[in-house]
């Protein structure tokens, strides 16, 4: 999944960008309104944060011209601990959700994985398909009630396709939304990853579509489980 923060407070910038990519996110920063509206109008973002105090071109301005370009992804806006105001503004203009100033990094993760949770149609922080189980709050998957570690890489790109179930992933999907900004992309390596998640998993669950991309589908009943690596619990790097 990737973000765009939109803060121009040095620190606390600093702060979201380093517990999101902890928490497995593809991250880009952007410190002044003008920046933020371009890299949100033409980037494929999963959620946004948006703090409405932004230099330049403040936040709410940033979010009507969004929306009113067709924009839909999930914006939290940050707001002043008693700008009451403003989250009214904030979510009439198209916000989904806001955080208050000072807030803690836990509360603002959990509202990121609700909010773009919803956008896929999930209701619940544990992602099931067939035997195979991602909880998002904690970056961990299981397979038949066991543990199976994946990459970091192979996370993002397993945890796109486990919130966007039975639909057909483009290869340039997949590269625009695990890897930030300012990583050098090769989709050419997506299929490497495919095929590694597969091993790891040990059930049939990621269908090639020729020609088209992927597409995540339960297995049927005659499909068995192998045993998946074990070991870890966590995407790691």
């Amino acid at each position: 999944m990737r973000v765009l923060v939109a803060e121009d407070d040095e620190d606390l910038a600093g702060q979201m960008v380093a517990s999101l990519k902890d928490a497995g996110y593809a991250v880009d920063h952007a410190d002044n309104g003008e920046d933020a509206h371009f890299m949100g109008d033409t980037e494929p973002y999963d959620a946004v944060i948006l703090d409405l105090g932004l230099p330049m071109l403040d936040g709410i301005s940033v979010l009507n011209l969004w929306r009113q370009a067709g924009r839909t992804m999930p914006v939290l806006i940050l707001t002043a601990r008693d700008s009451w105001n403003d989250k009214v503004k904030g979510l009439d203009a198209g916000a989904d959700d806001y955080v208050t100033k000072p807030f803690e990094l836990a509360e603002l993760l959990a509202r990121l994985r609700a909010l773009i949770r919803r956008a896929a149609g999930h209701a619940t922080s544990e992602l099931v398909l067939g035997p195979v189980m991602l909880d998002t709050r904690n970056a961990r998957i299981w397979v038949s009630g066991e543990p199976v570690r994946l990459t970091a890489l192979e996370f993002k790109l397993f945890s796109y396709l486990m919130h966007h179930q039975d639909q057909v992933i483009s290869r340039t999907e997949l590269t625009e939304h695990i890897y930030d900004q300012d990583f050098d992309r090769d989709s050419n390596t997506i299929e490497v990853f495919v095929n590694r998640i597969r091993k790891k998993l040990g059930v049939d669950l990621i269908q090639t579509v020729r020609g088209l991309g992927y597409r995540l589908e339960a297995p049927t009943e005659d499909q068995k489980t192998e045993n998946p690596q074990k070991g870890g619990q966590r995407a790691d790097g």
